[in-house]
Order: structure tokens, then sequence, then C-alpha cells
């Protein structure tokens, strides 16, 4: 063999084996990379959790205040490179603590951070750092999880996608338009991939309507599943925690780091016997096949547009097997049901906010009352860009005014009507032999943040609330403007399993999620999984 002849001959082979280590690679996008590709990168070598916080980090820096001006950071979380550093490090000296390790995530501002403000999105509670983290940011914690930023929310959880701290949250797919609430900035964030996933609360559809309006997936747990302990509550008997991400593989992984009995929060002790670790072993791209599904007809026909998307998914469904069966709720359930709601509502913010409030320190507020004669005194804009939030301060005189949780009207709803709306729900379902009922999560396309009033149609999401029944909300496709348009699979108490298996199938045979346009990826943002 001549020297040529050789040479010609290792070049081959080289180009052999690149093309062979080529073809085992795959590139991802960041924004539609899911926790277990990132495993899968980190195992390979081609990802270290200081390179992905960077990205993230760096994305953030693009859009959050820059750019769009997307506006859903309130606090970024200055050691998280550091931490990032240390979890690679134990990485290689003692293995991973869970999927979650190294993986940055964003929470609500609602959630307690023990070195991080926790303010509800209130310039009342400014600067206000708690002693130690709320029972789910440990459990994130321990399972090596990072958290990179607090993010903005309605304020004290109520009214839209504002708050005196915060500001307005916008919309990454069009930036006219509202990110939903009270769980908007996590709902932005996670649309435009400023973290993992992200931490909400859903108390009458917080967690649910920025899923929805964002693009994103999210799950409202049963109640009781999620500790409470350690975040600003705004009604006990349906306030509840809860993950927000772009996949259903990762609101599955983040579930299952999460639950368990919690001593703190009795609600909790009815999850004994229901809770799981680990709910990917219910990733199953064939869940809809033989499944029974109803689609509740009492929430469509108010928009042509979500209507078709409806019709659309339900038809992709059937294609995958299922048998789909109209149903309705009782007219007097629908016509009574959000007023039962606000007599629960209303009445256990005072009590409770003042429970959560005793913890804070000398000088800020410790009652509603005392809020409310704070708030009276901020009328201008704060030098730091704070300004007032008259609507939801205004609500707080409602809150105080509304009556206490042992009169007639509190107790009659509590004891009697809630009851009554679980034996129904459990009553659809049963009767039609339902594995699940979906519904568009709102009648209506996104509102303009400048558009006055509020829609006619009704409202399905306080159902899944008043119930205490989880509620887990899939991409479904777009509007004719382009905004994003969710479906709700919505089960029995403790059927999160199902539904996470229902709604995984839906989204792999529809793949209805898109990046937002006014985020895009920036360069060398991909991740390489082996």
């Amino acid at each position: 063999m001549t020297r040529g002849m050789a040479a010609r001959g290792l070049a081959v082979a080289l180009l052999l084996s690149l093309g062979s280590t080529l073809r085992a690679q795959r590139v991802v996008d960041l924004d539609a990379a899911t926790i277990t590709e990132l495993n899968a990168a980190f195992d390979a070598g081609t990802l270290t959790s200081v390179q992905l916080v960077s990205r993230y980090l760096s994305r953030i820096a693009a859009y959050d205040r820059q750019g769009p001006a997307i506006h859903a950071v309130i606090t970024l979380n200055a050691k998280a490179l550091e931490t990032a550093r240390a979890l690679d490090a134990e990485r290689k000296t003692k293995g991973t603590r869970s999927p979650l390790h190294g993986i940055p995530v964003v929470l609500k501002d609602n959630y307690d951070t023990r070195d991080l403000p926790t303010t509800g999105g209130s310039v009342l509670l400014e600067g206000y750092i708690p002693a130690r983290d709320a029972v789910l940011v440990q459990k994130l914690r321990d399972a090596g999880a990072i958290v990179l930023a607090k993010v903005n929310m309605s304020e004290f959880a109520s009214s839209g996608a504002y708050s005196s701290l915060g500001g307005q949250t916008l919309n990454p797919h069009q930036l006219a338009f509202a990110p939903g609430g009270s769980s908007g900035g996590t709902g932005a964030a996670i649309a435009a991939a400023f973290a993992q996933f992200g931490l909400g609360t859903d108390t009458g559809g917080s967690i649910r309507g920025p899923a929805t309006v964002n693009g994103i997936v999210a799950l409202k747990p049963t109640h009781g599943l999620l500790s409470r302990t350690g975040i600003i509550p705004l009604a006990l008997s349906f306030d509840t925690g809860g993950p927000m991400a772009r996949s259903v593989t990762d609101i599955a992984i983040a579930l299952g780091a999460m639950t368990g009995v919690d001593a703190a929060d009795t609600a909790t002790r009815r999850s004994e016997g229901h809770a799981e670790r680990d709910y990917t072993r219910y990733l199953k791209a064939d869940a809809l096949k033989g499944a029974r599904i109803g689609i509740a007809r009492d929430f469509t026909g108010f928009d042509t547009e979500v209507d078709w998307i409806v019709e659309s998914s339900l038809s992709a469904m059937r294609k995958a097997g299922a048998t789909i069966v109209e149903v309705r709720f009782p007219t007097w359930m629908l016509e009574a049901k959000d007023a039962w709601y606000t007599a629960v509502r209303f009445p256990e913010f005072p009590p409770q906010i003042a429970d959560y409030l005793r913890s804070t320190p000398a000088g800020y507020p410790k009652t509603l009352a005392e809020l409310i004669e704070r708030s009276q005194g901020f009328t201008s804009l704060g030098a730091s860009g704070t300004a007032p939030n008259a609507s939801r301060w205004a609500k707080f005189v409602s809150e105080l005014a509304s009556g206490t949780t042992e009169d007639y009207r509190y107790r009659s709803v509590y004891d009697h009507a809630l009851p009554m709306m679980r034996n129904v729900v459990n009553g659809v379902l049963a009767s039609n032999q339902l594995d699940a009922i979906v519904y568009p999560t709102q009648s209506v396309k996104p509102g303009r943040i400048d558009a006055a009033g509020s829609s006619a149609a009704p409202d399905a999401q306080n159902i899944a609330n008043l119930t205490g029944f989880p509620d887990l909300i899939v991409p479904a496709g777009f509007s004719d403007n382009r905004l994003p348009i969710g479906i709700s699979f919505l089960g029995t108490a403790w059927s999160e399993p199902k539904l996470i298996a229902l709604g995984y199938s839906f989204e792999q045979i529809t793949r209805a999620r898109r990046r937002p346009v006014t985020t895009p990826a920036l360069p060398g943002e991909a991740v390489v999984v082996k």
C-alpha cells in the first residue's frame, strides 16, 4: 500500500467515525428540551448545570427588561451560578439527587424563600425575606433544583397580571395581550424559556388561565396533594400550588418531587395512599386508545376560533382511539358556582393573611386592615418603578367586609354546596363511565391588556377549585391572531396519573405548542443530546 493510499484510507475512516458520532447525537432547542433530555446531556458530558443556568440567564437578560420587555422577573437569584457550580461538583463526586439535579426553576413570588424576598407582588411587603423556604421550595432544593428567580404575579394572587411591585407582565406571544392571572409571571417566564419549569398557585384558575394564554402545560393538582405551608394564602379551602412547564414530561417529573404529607398542612393528610413519587411511568403515548372522554358543552359555542381548536382536538382524540361523549352540568350549578366561590374565597382571606403576616418582622402590616391603611399611603410612583394598584387594593375593602367563616353564608356553602358540587362532577364522570372531562380552558380568546370589561362567556375553571379535583392544561392550538388556546383535562380526586397519561398522549399526537415569536432562540443555546 502506498503512502497516499494509506492517507486516503485514514481520511475515510475519520469521516466515517465523525459521521457515526454525529448520527449518535441530537441537537434539541433549549425551548423544546425536556428534563429527561437535559439529563441525557448531563450524562453525556455535553452540558453542565452552569451552562444551563447561564443560557437561561442570557434569555432573561435579552428579553425580560430588554427587547420585548416581558417583565416577568421580580428578583433574580444572584447565587444561581454558584449553586449550579456546587451541584456540578456534587454530580461528579456523589452522583445525582434526582432528575431535577441542576435544573433551574422560577417561583411565583408568593412562595417563601429564605434567601430571596417574598412579596406577593406587593410594595406593601417589599424587601420581606422569610426565615425559611416554603415546603415545596425546600423539596425542590433537596431534589437539586436551582431557584433562578422569583416572578411577578397578580398582587396577593387576585385580579389581573399586574402588581404594585412588579408592574405589568406581557404575553410573549403577543405583547399587547395579557399573560393571565394570577400566575401570569410564571406563565410568561416559562413560555419565554426563562427556566425549565416554574411553580404557580391556583385558587380559582390562577395556574390554568396563564397556562392556556401563554401556550404551556400546567397542572392544578387535587387539593391536598401538595403542601401549602409557606405560600401566601388567598383562600386555603381552594389554594394549591402546582407545576407549570413546556411539556407534560416536565410536569410529571416536577410533581413527583413535591408530593408527600406535611404535618403543618392538614389537607395533605388526605393524600396518604394516593400520592406518588414517580409520575413519569404514566407517560404513555397510546393512553387515549380506548379512553372515554367527556366534552363539557356548557363551555363551547362562545368563540368560533376557540371552538375550531376544540373540535380539532376532539377529532385528534377520536383518531387516537378515544370515545367522545357529550356532557353538560346542571344549569343550577353553573348559575350558582361563582357566587359559591366568592362566599368562601372572600371571608377566608382576612384571617388567613393575618396568620401569614404574623411571621413578618416589625414594620410590616399584620392584618388586612393594616394592609389597607398602608396602601392608602402609596398614591404616587416610586423611584424603583413601583406604582399604586388601586383595583387590587380596593378589593381588600370588599374582602374585609365580606363576613366571617362562622356566619351562615359561608357555612351553608362550605358545608353543603361544595360537597354537592363534588357529587355532581363525580356523578357526571361515573354515570358516563368517563376517564376525564375536557373543556376549553378559556371559552374565548385571550383579551388585550387595555381591554375594558369581562367576557360574558362562562368560566369552567373554578369547578376544579370548588370540588378540589385535578385539572391538567395542554396546548391545543392557536387563534387567528396567533394567541395560544389550551384544553383542560378534568378528573376526579387523585386522578393525576390518568390525566398525565391522557394529556401526554394528546400532546404527542398534536404537538401544538410553539415558541413565542418575541423571544427567539439565542445563538449557542441549543442542547446536544446523545
